[in-house]
């Protein structure tokens, strides 16, 4: 139970969001660039900050926490679903391209890169659907995770007998509303210039709460005794055909779990999720909230700058949280059995993290710190895609089609009252999805799946236009969306029916490529021209050089690939020497730091020295 000492703490920090929020509603009032983009003023280490925060968030962690415990060091390769390297690529050249574009949201970009052709409108409505789905499913995801997680340290029915009519599977849901809305009023109320300073104070409070929580995990890790609870394999980054990883004993449950995880066959789970990964992130960012921090950068160099920023300050904090919580997990499991199965009998390791956060260990105090940097981290990820999506259908349906003269004060009523519906909405996903892995899954596996061909082949083929556009994205969303209710597929990870999406998302952009003209030659130059992509270009290159003869083509593929393998190799070494650092393991901690040291090394002479706008 928690402290008065935990909940004052708790309290502060949700004053200090309504204050942030009170304190910048008139600055973010000025024009929608300022709401949306906070007027693309704000620092990029800044915007790295916020958007490291951002990605910290509860429903992740939770996850983390859960594949860490049973997987170990094997488990620094299951994020790469998302794909958590999307931030090298974005950060070695994607960035650049994209906020050479100078416009405020993704759809419309659609119109800078194709014109506003037929098959543009119906593009620009696809992405704008796509991009509210999305953000509509990870309100969700972010939901889930928060309310299964507080109500372990604030039992609603103890605290308030009242609602004793709330069926148990719904108490989450009901903490969810509740914190949401904290994270609603200051989202709603300063935009992006809010959610950037409210990110900034959760980051500290989440930096201090991840090393004393390391600190204890480390205090009382006995080598001896703790390695022998482990099976073979389990400080190894290394792997074979199958994971074989053999837990034993008290553990031996854990072997069910992997089983349902359908990560048992790691080297065919590894080889999809690594070319799923490269071709979704050589796709460029989704329509979220990471967008719109790269579209909110001062400059290009400023846009990659930040997605670099990204990795550095986050996954080194972020895993000795991680490690932390899982080491402490382990050791006292016999003590917190109980708290985290299910009344079917069976072990949910997403509620590990509660229940450690709740164990004597953690003094008063710290456990308030570290509820209030987690329900930060669950508000920022929330607002930073909740404004996301007031971007989309403010700017994108509102604005073009509905309100073009629509002024300032009318568009930031237009933003409030979109905010609150896509609130609702997301609440109503959120009751309707079984659990955090679930909306994970989906999300990255399928629904991501259907964005990859269109958004390949965007960026590197002149000829790609509109209407091959609109039909491989709606190729790729029928399956995305139909799959998971096939009898015979619903059985399977949704990582292993996105070849299917894939193929059907091909199709579909050939198809349409070929039976509509090209885009328009002005378009097309015009884009080339601002962006400078390498890629197919031939045509449109001669075009735009005969014109400007000091025009430089970009022939840098060869050094952008090179760093973007070191860059993934830092990315990962930057995750795994925290965790071998609070286990204990010092040599491959520092091999790690090692990795990291040189690999930062090449990206500073063959990077950084090589930026420009």
């Amino acid at each position: 139970m928690l402290t008065t000492l935990d909940f004052a703490i708790i309290g502060l920090y949700l004053g200090l969001l309504i204050f942030i929020g009170f304190y910048l509603k008139q600055r973010a009032s000025r024009n929608l660039e300022s709401y949306l983009l906070g007027g693309k003023t704000i620092p990029w280490y800044m915007l790295g900050l916020s958007n490291a925060s951002g990605m910290f968030d509860i429903s992740g962690t939770v996850w983390l926490v859960a594949i860490t415990v049973i997987y170990g060091i094997k488990s620094i390769y299951i994020p790469w679903l998302w794909p958590v390297f999307n931030q090298i690529f974005l950060m070695i050249y994607l960035s650049a391209w994209l906020r050479r574009s100078e416009v405020t949201t993704g759809a419309q970009w659609i119109g800078f890169r194709f014109g506003n052709d037929r098959g543009a409108v119906t593009s620009h409505w696809i992405i704008v659907i796509f991009a509210i789905l999305v953000c509509l499913s990870m309100l969700a995801y972010g939901f889930i995770g928060m309310g299964k997680f507080i109500e372990i340290f604030l039992p609603l029915k103890t605290l308030f007998p009242s609602l004793s009519f709330v069926p148990d599977a719904y108490v989450p849901h009901v903490w969810g509303i509740v914190f949401t809305l904290f994270a609603v009023f200051y989202a709603l109320m300063g935009g992006m210039m809010s959610i950037v300073w409210a990110d900034v104070a959760q980051y500290a409070i989440m930096t201090l709460a991840s090393v004393a929580i390391a600190a204890i995990a480390m205090v009382h890790l006995n080598v001896i005794d703790f390695y022998a609870l482990l099976p073979d394999g389990w400080f190894s980054p290394g792997f074979g055909t199958r994971l074989d990883l053999d837990w034993t004993g008290k553990f031996a449950e854990f072997n069910t779990t992997i089983q349902n995880d359908g990560y048992e066959l790691f080297s065919l789970f590894f080889g999809m999720v690594l070319m799923k990964g490269i071709l979704a992130s050589i796709a460029g960012p989704a329509p979220t909230y990471d967008m719109q921090k790269i579209l909110s950068a001062k400059s290009p160099r400023e846009a990659s700058l930040m997605s670099g920023f990204v990795s550095v300050i986050l996954m080194p904090v972020r895993y000795l949280m991680i490690a932390g919580i899982a080491v402490i997990g382990l050791i006292i499991f016999d003590e917190i059995k109980a708290q985290i199965t299910t009344v079917n009998g069976t072990v949910d390791f997403e509620l590990v993290l509660p229940a450690v956060i709740a164990h004597p260990w953690i003094p008063a105090g710290l456990v308030g710190l570290i509820l209030a940097g987690l329900l930060a981290a669950f508000m920022s990820t929330f607002a930073g895609t909740l404004n996301a999506a007031q971007a989309y259908i403010v700017n994108d349906i509102y604005i073009k089609y509905l309100k073009p003269r629509a002024t300032a004060k009318q568009s930031n009523r237009a933003n409030i009252i979109v905010g609150i519906v896509v609130v609702i909405v997301s609440m109503l996903f959120g009751v309707l999805a079984e659990n955090v892995n679930s909306v994970l899954q989906w999300v990255t596996g399928a629904l991501y799946g259907s964005y990859i061909a269109a958004n390949i082949l965007k960026w590197h083929w002149w000829r790609f236009n509109s209407k091959g556009f609109a039909w491989g994205m709606i190729g790729g969303l029928i399956p995305a969306l139909i799959l998971p209710y096939v009898p015979v597929v619903n059985t399977l990870l949704p990582l292993y029916y996105f070849p299917i999406i894939l193929v059907f998302s091909l199709i579909g952009c050939v198809y349409g490529t070929y039976t509509a003209p090209a885009t328009d030659t002005e378009v097309l130059k015009n884009f080339y021209a601002k962006t400078r992509p390498w890629g197919f270009w031939g045509p449109v290159h001669a075009q735009v050089a005969a014109e400007n003869p000091a025009f430089r083509k970009n022939t840098a593929f060869g050094r952008d690939m090179l760093n973007v393998a070191v860059g993934i190799l830092w990315q990962t070494a930057l995750v795994a020497a925290p965790i071998y650092l609070v286990v204990k393991q010092l040599v491959p901690a520092a091999i790690a730091l090692m990795l990291v040291g040189v690999a930062s090394v090449v990206l500073k002479k063959n990077w950084y020295d090589k930026l420009e706008d």
